[in-house]
């Protein structure tokens, strides 16, 4: 049956999913991050690899800088469970796929994913059909943000125990909100109970961006425009970090993309790198 119309990924979400895939069938062994289920989801068709976002050579730092920033996020989570955190919220979550690759983990953790309604539904859909399930510990949470849902009542609602630490991922989102949004969110996570740990990607502007990667951003900016999902916030290092500590955060560290670079790609046979643009926010309560 075909999707209806209000139950389709989005197609950045779909993009990232495939650019996981595309670096473990391209890039040298062994992989930042195994991630082949987010295409068996996607289902994008035979041919999906001669897509022109798909161009190995022209996607590779995007490639490099979409799997690091998964790889640090899932260490994190990692080291966070060990220390007895035990919920984990996906912001944006897309095709995400931590839940279905990393069961040894994931069986640990209570998930929460948030997304848009149509999004979640057909990825409920696709879990389904490919024998995964949506188990217990795995909740999908959607929230419809254009329609003004507060995505917080609806995690509680799903289950979430403010009262108790938990691990949240922001990645590749701020971007796509204004400054104010960025900092109603970061209000409120800074809300969470102590001992927990926020890691939130943000853009630079394009003059802290690595030359060689300056073109690709300017590029990138009227197709996003031009998509339906323009760029509206841009932060320096600085600005990130005065805004996590204003909003209540005890402490707070820039983790600078060239630190992802070195940690997962040093000594690399294919010299693949990601590009410079998006660094993380890691913030604690």
């Amino acid at each position: 049956m075909a999707d209806e119309p209000n139950e389709t990924p989005d197609s950045t979400a779909v993009r990232v999913a495939l650019w996981r895939a595309l670096h473990v069938r391209v890039d040298a062994a062994p992989p930042v991050l195994d991630d082949e289920t987010g295409l068996r989801l996607a289902d994008p068709g035979e041919g999906w690899q001669r897509r022109g976002d798909m161009d190995p050579r022209a996607t590779s730092g995007f490639r490099a800088a979409v799997v690091s920033r998964a790889r640090f996020v899932e260490d994190l989570v990692t080291d966070e469970l060990a220390r007895g955190v035990g919920q984990y919220v996906i912001l944006g979550a897309g095709l995400d796929t931590f839940a279905q690759r990393r069961p040894e983990t994931a069986d640990r953790l209570r998930i929460f994913e948030i997304d848009q309604p149509g999004t979640q539904a057909w990825k409920r859909r696709r879990l389904t059909a490919l024998g995964h399930g949506v188990p217990e510990r795995l909740r999908l949470v959607p929230v419809d943000f254009e329609a003004g849902d507060d995505w917080w009542a609806r995690l509680v609602d799903a289950g979430f125990d403010p009262a108790r630490p938990a691990v949240v991922a922001c990645t590749g989102v701020t971007m796509y909100l204004t400054e104010e949004a960025v900092a109603a969110t970061l209000r409120r996570l800074a809300g969470l109970a102590p001992g927990s740990t926020l890691a939130m990607t943000f853009l630079l502007p394009a003059e802290l961006l690595d030359a060689a990667d300056r073109p690709a951003l300017e590029a990138t900016t009227p197709q996003a425009r031009a998509s339906g999902t323009p760029f509206r916030s841009f932060f320096t290092p600085r600005q990130m970090l005065a805004a996590a500590r204003e909003a209540g955060f005890r402490d707070v560290r820039h983790v600078a993309g060239t630190e992802l670079a070195a940690r997962y790609f040093a000594g690399r046979p294919d010299g693949l790198r990601p590009s410079s643009g998006e660094d993380f926010l890691v913030a604690t309560v």
